[in-house]
């Protein structure tokens, strides 16, 4: 089959010969045909596969008749990364232009300025991420119910990245009556759900991956220690001869670690991650592309699409956390019938990963060993010189935690035999006669003066005996320890 027999107007089939295609692949033979009858498409394909002109090259078509006004576009591509919406861009302006369509780039981290100016001018295709689409709508900058024609691309990868309920809310915004493109590398019960509810009766296509993991390139697994895995792409960088590589990192903390751990060792590299600026990513990327840059460490979703000729290596510095992820991974290399190479750097937690691998490309990895990083090498190291073991990278415990609680081995405990102590008793005769003082009689001490004068009570030893009270006194509950002021008379008062 060729593109002469899929319906595509003229115009159309003399760009893609420019282009230098012939034949279609599998998801443009079957999907441009059904997109052109304007019904609802569910596509399974990966990246790599062809499937953006598999929708790019129909809408071209479709979107010929007719204008579109200013702020309102026709047709709306949902691009999870800023590089694969741009890649679009550059599909629609190689296919396009024996076409007057105009496309406009809507992404996130460049100026709204320029993207304002082109909605004004009136756009028949609109290319956006999530984010800045949103922007802009509630901005009023763009208007959606004039779109009759919705690609939601790579919904795997929005799910992945929390998109899907900025893409839930953007279709809201839509006329209910519209076409509805939704294309995955892989349809988990989410994306199903997604489909249930923006799809109406689609054709469903899915294209298995014709090849798992290209000939062309020679892929390895290194397993080295945790606390040794920073060194790992040193070594790799060392012993082989690379002339440039990608160096795929799981996180964007990761990446940015690596990459200053290779700056240190004064190579040459760049970093790209979705943090970036985009001025930022387009330059690392441009200079990558043009040898000034040799290494790039790059999060997943930032490289994601990426075609760079004559790649050489490709360095998986984590375990890509989906299996169809680590063919993508080193598809990178050996492009065009050339040859490259392909490490990726595992621990021992990493096996049922590497495992998940190798069933999916239905082939063993080879594993090889790193010098200097094995753990017959690392676990006993010899002694120094002096007698002193050499350090090692090994992660102490953070500030703050809690140190593990050493065991405790109960003592036997033997009771000990004391001297029992000899007390001399003390006799009365042994006491001197200073320690017993005899008793003496107290003197009162005068009492201080108050405003009306009193009679002076008598010394303690003069004082007579206890008299009866009086018949009007009734002093009740002191004893014999009654105080001299109530014995007073009160005619004495």
């Amino acid at each position: 089959m060729s593109f002469n027999d899929l319906g595509l107007s003229a115009d159309v089939l003399r760009a893609v010969a420019d282009a230098g295609f012939t034949e279609p692949t599998p998801i443009q033979s079957e999907a441009i045909p059904e997109i052109l009858r304007g019904r609802d498409l569910l596509g399974r394909a990966q990246t790599g596969t062809g499937k953006t002109a598999a929708f790019s090259l129909p809408m071209i078509d479709m979107l010929a008749a007719g204008r579109s006004r200013a702020r309102m576009p026709r047709a709306l591509v949902l691009e999870p990364t800023r590089e694969l919406a741009q890649q679009v861009a550059e599909n629609f302006a190689t296919y396009g232009k024996y076409h007057k369509l105009n496309a406009a780039l809507i992404i996130g981290g460049a100026s709204m300025g320029p993207q304002e100016q082109a909605l004004d001018r009136g756009v028949e295709v609109l290319i956006a991420t999530p984010g800045r689409l949103i922007d802009l709508f509630e901005r009023g900058k763009v208007l959606l119910n004039g779109v009759g024609m919705l690609v939601i691309d790579e919904a795997d990868r929005m799910l992945d990245m929390g998109f899907i309920p900025d893409v839930e809310r953007i279709v809201k915004m839509l006329p209910a009556t519209r076409q509805t493109l939704l294309f995955s590398a892989t349809i988990p019960p989410e994306i199903r759900g997604l489909a249930d509810r923006f799809l109406t009766n689609p054709k469903e296509i899915s294209i298995k991956p014709s090849a798992l993991a290209a000939e062309t390139v020679d892929d390895a697994v290194a397993i080295v220690p945790e606390r040794l895995k920073r060194d790992a792409p040193l070594r790799l960088i060392e012993t082989e001869d690379v002339a440039n590589a990608l160096i795929f990192c799981n996180r964007k903390k990761d990446a940015d670690i690596l990459y200053r751990s290779l700056k240190r060792h004064r190579l040459n590299a760049g970093v790209l991650h979705g943090d970036l600026a985009q001025s930022v990513r387009e330059s690392t990327l441009q200079g990558f592309r043009d040898s000034k840059i040799a290494l790039l460490v790059a999060s997943d979703v930032a490289a994601r699409g990426l075609d760079i000729q004559g790649l050489s290596h490709v360095f998986n510095y984590d375990v890509p956390f989906n299996p169809e992820d680590y063919v993508h991974r080193i598809g990178r290399t050996g492009r065009a019938g050339l040859s490259g190479r392909a490490f990726t750097i595992a621990t021992n937690a990493d096996t049922k990963a590497i495992a998940a691998i190798e069933s999916f490309i239905k082939r063993g990895i080879k594993r090889v060993h790193v010098e200097g990083l094995s753990e017959a090498e690392t676990e006993a190291p010899a002694e120094r010189g002096d007698g002193r073991r050499p350090r090692t990278h090994e992660k102490r415990a953070p500030r703050g935690a809690r140190a593990k609680p050493r065991e405790h081995t109960p003592r036997e405990h033997t009771p000990r035999e004391h001297a029992p102590i000899e007390r001399t008793p003390i006799e009365p005769a042994m006491v001197p006669q200073h320690a017993q003082p005899t008793p003496q009689p107290r003197e009162r001490a005068p009492e201080a003066p108050r405003h009306h004068a009193q009679p002076a009570s008598p010394p303690r030893a003069a004082r007579p005996a206890r008299q009866a009270p009086d018949e009007g006194d009734h002093t009740v509950g002191l004893g014999d320890h009654t105080p001299a002021f109530l014995l007073r008379s009160a005619r004495a008062r």
